[in-house]
């Protein structure tokens, strides 16, 4: 028998060294069967889940949690220290047509636009001080989802699911809601040079059995018993493979996809089945795609899940260059969702270990945009300078605001925040040091804060 290395084997050795190396940390940890098993956190940790609600397409912080009296009062003038570079050509400053009001017992000033949101407020912290670099769709949504704005990065919740595993082995690990796709799509919850069982599994919200939302889970022909037998054969022909040729990073995600894949077959039925829930309740979420998402969301935290994102819908709905009435519309979709998951998450006392975000991958502008691409001129275009970001649960200090934009609601100028910060925060509420959470490829340790980050201590509880 030739026992030299077939040249596959050599360039993948090479190719892919660094990689191997940093799964080979992976099997070691925790139980080498199962990747998705908890780790312990490098740190005690004040949450266990994160459940993200993505406003895909960018709300306005203007029209929503962050009120300016000074563009109200100068609404129709130019803006008096000019504008700052946006996408499209801007003119004068645009007033909110939608009234503030104080909420809760902290007297947050939220919008009309979410009266329930605004309700519950004493249980979040509205963060005004957000800003990215650049206000375009694509590099916003991979710095927000991936930690860099250009493509290549494992997402924020293949990190996480890496560093602390999670709780059900029945049930991925990461899953990601949305009727069809964002801009961009599968690229924002990829693992990329993770192992590939910590990528997002994608669940089309827009259906409403279990058998649609989850196509293929069950198998008709075959009993479970004969499945187990199968598998079994299956995974021990591929660690003979293993063995023979060494680690290969695609032929351990393939091993653990399948055993997931066979385990949910269990659960996951009964999970996104949301008949099982009372009308009462369904009907508190909403029978929208958003509402359905919120409910399936906090279902799957119940029973484990690490992360769970919730777009908002497809493509960028809150990208209102138009008319920025349309956020009325959205809003009103959105509130009672939002609203609903956090009071029943607070409820049955959940929300003390899940932290909940909410907000879009950037901002809009304070003036109106004229370019000669919109239609309807009463719209805004996007703002990177500054917006906002809402957090909820998990350890952040409720009914508070950190930061501030400028008195018309550009630029943030007191305490910004940039998207790696608020990555920084999200993994040290999991207990876990973002400098300390790395991976070896390609010749060197790459994080999820890049070369930056910090984190934001002031809204910790």
């Amino acid at each position: 028998m030739d026992l030299a290395p077939s040249r596959r084997h050599i360039l993948r050795t090479i190719g892919t060294g660094f990689a191997m190396t940093g799964l080979a940390q992976v099997l070691r940890s925790a139980d080498p069967s199962n990747p998705l098993a908890p780790k312990s956190p490098h740190f005690p940790a004040r949450a266990k889940h994160v459940i993200f609600l993505f406003l895909n397409g960018g709300p306005s912080q203007v029209d929503t949690f962050d009120p300016k009296p000074m563009l109200q009062k100068y609404s129709g003038k130019p803006i008096p220290s000019g504008n700052l570079k946006t996408e499209r050509k801007t003119g004068n400053l645009l007033g909110s047509p939608f009234a503030f009001r104080k909420c809760g017992q902290s007297g947050i000033e939220i919008s009309e636009i979410f009266p329930k949101l605004g309700d519950a407020i004493d249980d979040a912290c509205v963060i005004r001080s957000m800003y990215t670099e650049i206000p375009n769709h694509e590099p916003s949504l991979f710095l927000m989802n991936c930690g860099h704005r250009v493509p290549g990065r494992p997402s924020l919740g293949s990190w996480i699911t890496y560093g602390l595993g999670s709780e059900n082995r029945n049930l991925p690990g990461f899953v990601v809601l949305c009727p069809g796709f964002p801009i961009v799509g599968p690229q924002l919850w990829s693992s990329t040079f993770l192992p590939a069982i910590y990528q997002g599994t994608y669940i089309p919200s827009g259906e409403k059995t279990p058998d649609k939302l989850i196509r293929y889970i069950r198998n008709s022909s075959t009993p479970p018993e004969a499945q187990r037998r199968a598998l079994d054969l299956l995974a021990r022909l591929n660690r003979l493979e293993e063995q023979r040729q060494g680690e290969d990073p695609q032929l351990e995600a393939s091993i653990q996809a399948s055993e997931i894949a066979y385990r949910m077959q269990s659960e996951a039925p009964e999970i996104f089945d949301i008949t099982k829930e009372t009308e009462a309740v369904r009907a508190r979420y909403g029978d929208s795609d958003f509402g359905r998402g919120c409910l399936i969301a906090r279902r799957l935290v119940e029973k484990g899940v690490r992360m769970v994102q919730v777009y908002y819908g497809n493509g960028q709905p809150w990208d209102n260059h138009d008319d920025i009435q349309i956020h009325r519309k959205l809003a009103h979709d959105a509130d009672g969702p939002i609203a609903t998951l956090l009071a029943d998450l607070k409820a049955s006392g959940l929300l003390k270990e899940t932290l909940v975000i909410i907000g879009g991958e950037f901002g809009r502008t304070p003036v109106l945009e004229v370019s000669g691409l919109v239609k309807v001129q009463n719209g805004r275009d996007h703002n990177s300078h500054g917006f906002s970001m809402v957090l909820a649960g998990g350890g952040v200090k409720g009914g508070t605001t950190y930061g501030n934009t400028d008195e018309f609601g550009f630029k943030a100028v007191e305490n910004p925040v940039h998207i790696n910060d608020l990555h920084a925060t999200v993994l040290h509420l999991l207990g876990m040091d973002h400098t300390r959470l790395t991976y070896s490829y390609s010749g060197r340790d790459f994080r999820l804060t890049d070369v930056g980050g910090k984190v934001v201590r002031d809204i910790l509880a």
